[in-house]
């Protein structure tokens, strides 16, 4: 890699000289790579992938500006992002991580609470964005049951039987989309800024003790979509959904709704990883479809 070409660009962006003193290889990535570029006096992550990739830096670029804007959970700032040789890149602050604890993690889900505070008049985004790698429409609607079905259920089944995932998942499936006003009687969802991709993975604690949240895949919608996922891998602490509920109260209907939103990221792994999880979809489906009438 030529990592010089990344310093200037950083350079120009901020104005300031950054002398590389190395650049390290950092674990934990599926989709891209990424690497602390440590300076003299500041370092700075990066994450690569292909040069047609770019369109996804960008998403992401412009969804934890976002997410900064709002001034309630700490994002890391993106610096700058662009196209190297066959390179797309994404420059942001690199933050060190600490280690979480009951203080962090009630202020964890206090500052979320507040991030969901922060709505629009519609569902959706001002553009596209990826969840993973998979393409993520998100086009404005201001009926969520209608944005759900389509551009996030119905669209994962399309690319689900496009590769090749037809018979019972989409039957199935179908017959389920269809039957999405069952989920929501008696509760109208606001649209609430998400992160949109809001697992373990997707969130640490830096060494003065604050929460962050990273690799958004962020647009408006029922802020019980983010909190289902918080809880599809193992879930998050006890103090974290108790500091949550206190700020913001969940509607009783969250129970069934979780696992309704929870599908939409089976059936993206699905997509991404392969046929390991089309049991789990297809009885997460059964499963919903049996609470519907």
């Amino acid at each position: 890699m030529n990592w010089q070409a990344i310093v200037e660009t950083i350079e120009n962006a901020t104005g300031a000289n950054f002398k590389l003193i190395n650049a390290r290889s950092l674990a934990g990535g599926d989709i891209n790579s990424a690497y602390c570029l440590q300076g003299v006096e500041k370092s700075y992550f990066v994450k690569l992938n292909r040069a047609d990739t770019i369109d996804m830096f960008a998403a992401e670029a412009a969804g934890l500006t976002e997410l900064a804007a709002t001034h309630t959970v700490r994002t890391p700032l993106p610096v700058v992002h662009g196209v190297s040789a066959a390179n797309a890149f994404l420059v942001l602050e690199y933050i060190e991580f600490g280690v979480s604890n009951k203080t962090s993690d009630r202020l964890f889900g206090q500052q979320l609470a507040l991030l969901h505070q922060q709505q629009q008049p519609y569902f959706g985004w001002h553009r596209n964005n990826t969840i993973g790698s998979t393409p993520q429409p998100n086009n404005r609607n201001e009926d969520w049951i209608e944005f759900w079905r389509t551009q996030r259920l119905q669209y994962q089944l399309k690319l689900a039987a496009a590769k090749g995932y037809c018979g019972n998942l989409q039957t199935s499936g179908e017959q389920l989309c269809e039957k999405l006003v069952g989920f929501f009687d008696g509760y109208h969802p606001l649209p609430s800024l998400l992160h949109g991709d809001l697992w373990g993975g997707n969130a640490a604690t830096d060494r003065q003790g604050n929460p962050v949240i990273f690799d958004p895949a962020c647009y408006y919608g029922d802020r019980e979509a983010d909190l289902a996922m918080t809880e599809l891998f193992g879930g998050f602490s006890q103090d974290f959904y108790a500091a949550y509920r206190e700020t913001c109260p969940i509607d009783t209907g969250y129970t069934t709704r979780k696992k309704l939103y929870n599908l939409y990221h089976i059936l993206n792994h699905l997509n991404l990883f392969g046929s390991g999880y089309l049991s789990q979809a297809e009885n997460m489906i059964s499963s919903l479809s049996s609470e519907i009438r």
